[in-house]
């Protein structure tokens, strides 16, 4: 089992022709993801790395099944291109593109959400079912099957924590980046309820970081979880009031403080770790009692 994509995901690539979309088009195909089409308008019957080019989502879904699209176009862009992604019927868009405006997002998501549909992202390292797809810009030599679920607001500390458990020989089930803005699609408690359902899950690791209450409103839903939850919150030593990398990591007004999101989860029984390197320690220790 997978949570979300698997090996069976047929991939449309949203820019497709864009030096990003291309050299990640060429890391998922390496990957094994299915990527079936792309688009990029005034290309549409030419080919990218032997991939049909077209001119819209709609003569994409007229031709293929498409599962999922990854969006890979400039921000002024990127709501035509999800919304175009939405109504011609893909049930998944991971939107990678940054610096989208923030109104521009309320409505992907509102718009996701009357059509039944998943959003991942918008600033996204995207999502990888480890061995079976990848959908994103995620480095491909950290991923290996296990039993690991990872969910996450931040791609570098994804890397890095996923990076350390590879090398302990601990795999993953699903890795899942929710976005770094203030208005994402999935969400922390959306994403690990999708884990405790996968029987293929049996840890799960969160990487939250400071600002909003995503990591507060989730453990709330931990304390009713089965499985074991690991997090690693990044921001201690940010100053209040000042933002920090992402868009939604800024504490205001007192609240998203990294120590009342340490609370919030330590009092729902996670296991809080300090330091990156020492996620696979903690997961091994969990993985011998179960």
């Amino acid at each position: 089992m997978a949570i979300i994509i698997d090996e069976t995901t047929n991939v449309l690539v949203q820019g497709i022709s864009g030096k990003q979309g291309l050299f990640h088009t060429k890391q998922m195909l390496s990957y094994g993801s299915k990527v079936i089409a792309g688009t990029s308008p005034g290309k549409g019957g030419t080919t990218i790395e032997g991939i049909p080019v077209y001119d819209s989502v709609r003569a994409v879904i007229e031709k293929h099944r498409i599962d999922a699209s990854v969006v890979f176009v400039p921000a002024s862009m990127a709501k035509d291109a999800a919304l175009e992604a939405l109504e011609a019927g893909v049930k998944v868009v991971v939107i990678v593109t940054e610096h989208i405006p923030v109104h521009d997002e309320m409505a992907i998501v509102a718009y996701a959400k009357r059509v039944n549909s998943i959003v991942i992202g918008p600033n996204t390292f995207g999502i990888v079912s480890s061995g079976k797809c990848k959908i994103g810009i995620p480095p491909n030599q950290f991923f290996i099957p296990g039993p690991v679920g990872v969910v996450a607001r931040s791609g570098t500390l994804t890397y890095e924590i996923v990076g350390n458990l590879t090398a302990q020989n601990i795999g993953q089930s699903t890795v899942v980046g929710m976005g770094g803005d203030r208005v994402v699609g999935l969400t922390f408690v959306d994403v690990l309820k999708k884990f405790e359902q996968d029987m293929e899950t049996k840890v799960v690791v969160l990487i939250g970081e400071i600002g909003g209450f995503a990591e507060e409103e989730a453990s709330q839903y931990i304390k009713e979880m089965t499985k074991p939850v690991v997090a690693y919150i990044a921001g201690k030593s940010a100053p209040q009031g000042k933002q920090m990398g992402h868009a939604g990591a800024i504490i205001e007004r007192g609240k998203g403080t990294y120590e009342g999101k340490v609370k919030a989860l330590t009092e729902a029984g996670v296991k809080i770790v300090e330091l990156p390197f020492e996620v696979p320690r903690i997961i091994k220790e969990l993985l011998l009692k179960l």
